[in-house]
C-alpha cells in the first residue's frame, strides 16, 4: 500500500495512449529528453547521455512523490487518489467527446469537463508547479503543501476564458507526420513572444488572455484543439501584448457548441509547425510514436516563428466566425440576465446594450481581416462552424469569395479618406 500512488504521472497514461497508431498492441513511446542526463568517466571526461529513448508509458511523463503532501510527518497521497481520480475519469471522455466532435451536434456536452481537466493539466505538470511556486512565494509561501493546495484551489482558473474563446478542431489525418506530446500537454503559443522571449523562459508561459495568445492541446494522434481569444479574431492588427476585453478569471461564461469549427486539414508542413511550437514550449519532455517526428527543428525554422502560416497558423477562419455574440437568458421568475461576447454583464465596463447603434473599429477590422484571409487562403474554409442550420459550405462561390475580397479593399479605401 505504501508504494500506490506512488509513482506520479502528470501526463496521464490514457492520454499517452492516444498518440499510438494501435494503442492496442503498441506500448512505447519515443521519449526525447531536451536536457539529457551528463556523467563524467574514470578519466573525469564529460559525457552526454542519450536523448532519445524508447520507453513504456509507466516511465514516460512521471515523476515519484510529485503530488505527495507532509502533514506532520506523515506521506498522504490523497491529491493522486482521490483529486486527479475523478477529473481524469470525467477528463479522459471529455477528450474523447472533443476529438470527435462533428456537426452537426448530436446534443452531447462535455465542455465543463473538458475545461476542468484541461486547466488542472495546465497546472499539475513540473512547469505549472514550478509557476505556482512562484505565486505561492508572493504569498510568502514555498513549501510543497502550500503549493499543492495552491494547484487545488486553482483548478478551474483558466475555464471562463477558455470558455469565451473561438474553438478550433484541427485535424492533422492528411499528414503523414502526427501531432507529438510534451510533458506540459496544454501549450501557449503567441507569436510576438518567440521561445527566447522574457514571456517564454523558464517555467513561464505567455498569458492565456493577451489578444494574440492561442491555446493548443493535442487531443490524439490526429486531432488537436485551438482556443483563439475573439479579441484576436476580430483585429488580428492590433497590439498582440495587450489584454482582451474582460480578461476576469473565476467567472461566469456561455459559448455556443454550434460555433466551434472542425475539418481544417492540416498540411505535413503546418503540422511540423504546431509540433515545433508543442517542442519549444515543453519543460523537459516530449514524446512520439516515430523517432523523427521528435525533431520538428530539422524542417521548421525559429526564425519564422512570427510568420507560421502568414503570421495565421492557428487562427480560425474568421468567414465563419459571426460578429455577434450578446446573449439574454429569460428566467421562470420573469428576471433576465445579459451577457455580452466578453462576458461582461449590464453595468460593468465596456458592456454594450442591445439596441446601440453604429460601427466600431473591431468591426471594421473584423471584415478586414474576412477579406485578407480570403485573399491569403482563397475559397476553401480552414474551418467550418453550423450557422443558419447547416454547416459552412467546404468552398465558396465566386460571387461570395468576391464579396469578401472586396471587403479588404473597402477597409484601406475607408482609411485612405479618413487620412
Amino acid at each position: 500500500m505504501s508504494g500506490e500512488y506512488k509513482n506520479n504521472h502528470y501526463t496521464p497514461i490514457w492520454y499517452q495512449k492516444r498518440f499510438l497508431p494501435d494503442p492496442s498492441s503498441e506500448h512505447e513511446l519515443y521519449y526525447l529528453s531536451l536536457k539529457p542526463p551528463q556523467f563524467i568517466d574514470g578519466k573525469g571526461k564529460t559525457h552526454i547521455g542519450n536523448a532519445v529513448r524508447k520507453l513504456g508509458f509507466k516511465h514516460c511523463f512521471a515523476e515519484e512523490d510529485l503530488y505527495t503532501t507532509n502533514f506532520y510527518g506523515v506521506e498522504l497521497k490523497t491529491i493522486e487518489q482521490l483529486f486527479f481520480g475523478k477529473i481524469d475519469a470525467r477528463g479522459k471522455a471529455a477528450v474523447e467527446w472533443c476529438a470527435s466532435f462533428s456537426h452537426p451536434w448530436d446534443g452531447s456536452n462535455c465542455i465543463n469537463d473538458l475545461l476542468l481537466y484541461m486547466s488542472t493539466q495546465k497546472l499539475r505538470t513540473p512547469k505549472g508547479l514550478a509557476w505556482l511556486r512562484d505565486q505561492a512565494s508572493k504569498l510568502g509561501r514555498q513549501d510543497k503543501n502550500s503549493i499543492l493546495a495552491l494547484m487545488t484551489s486553482l483548478r478551474q482558473l483558466y475555464g471562463s476564458i477558455w470558455m469565451e474563446c473561438v474553438w478550433l478542431i484541427a485535424d492533422a489525418s492528411k499528414s503523414d507526420t502526427k501531432f507529438i506530446v510534451s510533458d506540459h500537454p496544454v501549450t501557449i503559443y503567441n507569436r510576438r513572444c518567440g521561445p527566447r522571449s522574457q514571456w517564454c523562459r523558464e517555467y513561464n508561459d505567455p498569458d492565456i488572455r493577451l489578444h494574440a495568445s492561442h491555446t493548443l492541446f493535442p487531443l490524439s494522434l490526429d486531432k488537436i484543439l485551438i482556443l483563439t481569444n475573439l479579441s484576436w479574431v476580430r483585429n488580428p492588427y492590433q497590439n498582440e501584448l495587450e489584454m482582451r476585453p474582460n480578461p476576469i478569471f473565476f467567472r461566469g461564461a456561455i459559448m455556443k457548441i454550434t460555433d466551434i469549427q472542425t475539418l481544417r486539414y492540416l498540411s505535413e508542413e503546418e503540422v511540423r509547425q504546431i509540433n515545433f511550437i508543442i517542442k519549444s514550449r515543453a519543460y523537459r519532455y516530449v514524446a512520439a510514436a516515430k523517432e523523427n517526428w521528435l525533431h520538428p527543428e530539422r524542417y521548421v525554422s525559429k526564425s519564422d516563428w512570427y510568420n507560421y502560416g502568414y503570421g495565421y497558423l492557428l487562427m480560425p477562419d474568421p468567414r465563419g466566425v459571426e460578429y455577434g455574440g450578446q446573449i439574454l437568458i429569460g428566467h421562470k421568475d420573469g428576471t433576465a440576465s445579459a451577457f455580452d461576447e466578453y462576458g461582461r454583464r449590464p453595468g460593468q465596463e465596456g458592456f454594450k446594450e442591445f439596441d446601440k447603434s453604429g460601427v466600431e473599429e473591431d468591426w471594421n477590422t473584423f471584415h478586414r481581416f474576412q477579406g485578407e484571409f480570403a485573399r491569403l487562403f482563397g475559397r476553401y474554409r480552414r474551418g467550418r462552424a453550423f450557422n443558419i442550420m447547416r454547416i459552412d459550405n467546404e468552398r465558396d462561390d465566386e460571387e461570395y469569395h468576391k464579396y469578401h475580397l472586396n471587403l479588404e479593399n473597402e477597409y484601406k479605401k475607408t482609411k485612405k479618406r479618413k487620412q
